[in-house]
């Protein structure tokens, strides 16, 4: 009899893991080997050997199989799920010619200014060629093209991290349509390698040949070479399905087939993303994603550095709950939720704006962080409570963009990621939405994404409503309380919606001083 479970690998940017699930969406297995800090040889940098990735998989794979009770013969196929964004340059038997540039890189090719010509004129009378240039500069290929030029004149192909890892296991230059996200020539609306003559070839030129093949989530990327099987312990031969980005796999895993399910995504960077069958920009000129549907988009609004606040509060206010918390016998996050508690809904008025990294377009570049309404009565644990809120209203916004853009309104919430686990972040969050809000069952919801995927590729279910059906179930949900939703959606509504609007110009006041100050 075939294996019938499925092999999910998911290389994300605090660990790889790998994990072993069933066709009915349970974790089988699960080995974690946790990343080390990424390289940062000069400020705004963050570097990564390519090869460190690869062989993070093999040690996850080869611990999972110490699990008892995991029968390699049982598995029908693998699929994989990569942080997104992250570009790899190789050579043409895949060795990679330079460092990772990871997603959280900042650096910018400035000297590039304007796109020139014809498309040139054409997008600066349509208003948007400060866009474009914006983009060329942040585009990885153009500052090693022009600042690394033996290096791009070396390069064969030019990856993202899930394509490179997908020649390691498979030895074929392929990617998932579902990972191309990041400043590459990708039509995002036709979801293929963008025509000849359009502008994403001289806003980043570079040769089609370099790169990948795209496949569709759920189609084969090839079968497990020796080699890799040698270096994983997978059995060679095995099929790798391709499934999607590891955001995108987490709204699949979460159950969100539809745009009137959103997905929160409680991370590093908070996201809020709902699943369209239609091509809609969520934000006016910024293209939604792919989905992990094949032929899908994922209507997606960021607020950069989201949970890492979360994580910023406990490193420099947290040491009594992380010294308390072995005391106790309990995880620290236990008296984090405590603080929460401790303090009512809308924190006694103190408001946050989390902007503490700025955006492209929402937030604008200027945009900085803010917290409003101080007064005598604050305490460490209302900053705390006053970040979870400031996250949730910021999420509200994106909610209400993308029922505006889609026409569809948002009935029900699916959130993932670490703030998951708090429940007084999922019972906040419930009550400024004033929708139920619910974790999916299992916590790990890209690899279950990604699962989903293989699944369907793997015929193990025959369409992607029956696999979510029986793979991605809703676990405890929050429902809104209206006493408490009352004062969110006053506080919403009278003060955080103003407060970006009136404190903009000061940002660019900040801006403008700090900027002359450097130079």
């Amino acid at each position: 009899m075939a294996g019938d479970r499925i092999l999910s690998i998911d290389v994300g940017t605090q660990s790889a893991r790998a994990m072993v699930l069933s066709p009915d969406g349970e974790m089988l297995a699960k080995a974690r080997v946790p990343l080390r800090p990424y390289i940062c040889q000069h400020p705004g940098w963050a570097e990564e050997d390519p090869d460190y990735f690869w062989q993070c998989l093999g040690e996850a794979c080869r611990k999972l199989w110490e699990n008892e009770g995991v029968h390699r013969d049982s598995l029908a196929g693998v699929v994989l799920t990569t942080q997104r964004a992250t570009v790899v340059n190789v050579d043409r038997e895949g060795r990679p010619l330079r460092p990772a540039i990871l997603w959280l890189d900042h650096r910018r090719a400035e000297e590039l200014g304007r796109l020139g010509g014809p498309w040139g004129l054409a997008l600066s009378i349509a208003g948007v060629g400060g866009t474009v240039a914006y983009l060329m500069a942040e585009a990885e290929a153009n500052w090693i093209r022009t600042l690394q030029p033996e290096v791009w004149v070396a390069t064969h192909k030019y990856l993202l991290l899930s394509g490179f890892l997908t020649h390691r296991l498979t030895g074929r230059f392929a990617d998932s349509v579902g990972c191309q996200v990041g400043y590459i020539p990708f039509d995002y609306k036709r979801l293929k390698w963008a025509r000849g003559w359009d502008w994403k070839w001289r806003a980043v030129p570079m040769d089609p040949s370099v790169l990948p093949d795209l496949v569709p989530p759920g189609g084969r990327l090839g079968e497990i070479t020796p080699a890799a099987s040698q270096h994983t312990g997978i059995p060679a031969g095995l099929p790798v399905v391709a499934a999607a980005a590891d955001k995108a796999c987490e709204v699949l895993g979460s159950g969100c087939l539809t745009p009137e399910t959103a997905c929160l995504g409680y991370g590093t960077t908070a996201t809020i993303n709902v699943a369209s069958s239609k091509y809609v920009e969520a934000i006016p000129l910024l293209p939604p994603y792919p989905a992990a549907l094949p032929g899908a988009y994922n209507l997606e609004i960021e607020i950069y550095r989201g949970y890492w606040m979360v994580s910023w509060f406990k490193q420099e206010f947290g040491d009594f709950e992380r010294r308390m918390a072995p005391q106790r016998g309990v995880e620290p996050e236990v008296l984090f939720d405590e603080l929460v508690r401790a303090v009512p809904p809308g924190s006694e008025g103190l408001m946050l704006q989390p902007y503490w990294s700025p955006g492209l377009k929402v937030p604008g570049p200027e945009a900085r962080g803010a917290i409003i309404g101080f007064s005598d009565v604050h305490t460490r644990a209302h900053v705390y409570r006053a970040i979870l809120e400031g996250l949730a209203y910021a999420l509200r916004d994106g909610k209400e963009r993308i029922e505006r853009r889609s026409g569809v309104a948002i009935r029900e919430l699916r959130i993932c990621g670490g703030g998951s686990q708090s429940d007084g972040a999922m019972q906040l969050t419930a009550s400024i939405f004033g929708l139920p809000a619910s974790r999916p069952h299992l916590y790990e919801t890209s690899a279950l994404g990604a699962a989903v995927d293989g699944a369907v590729g793997l015929g193990l279910h025959p369409d992607f409503p029956s696999a979510i059906k029986a793979m991605a179930r809703p676990g405890r949900t929050f429902e809104p309380d209206p006493l408490t939703r009352e004062i969110y959606d006053g506080l919403y509504e009278k003060v955080y919606r103003k407060m970006y609007r009136r404190l903009k110009p000061l940002y660019d006041s900040i801006r403008e001083i700090i900027g002359r100050q450097a130079r």
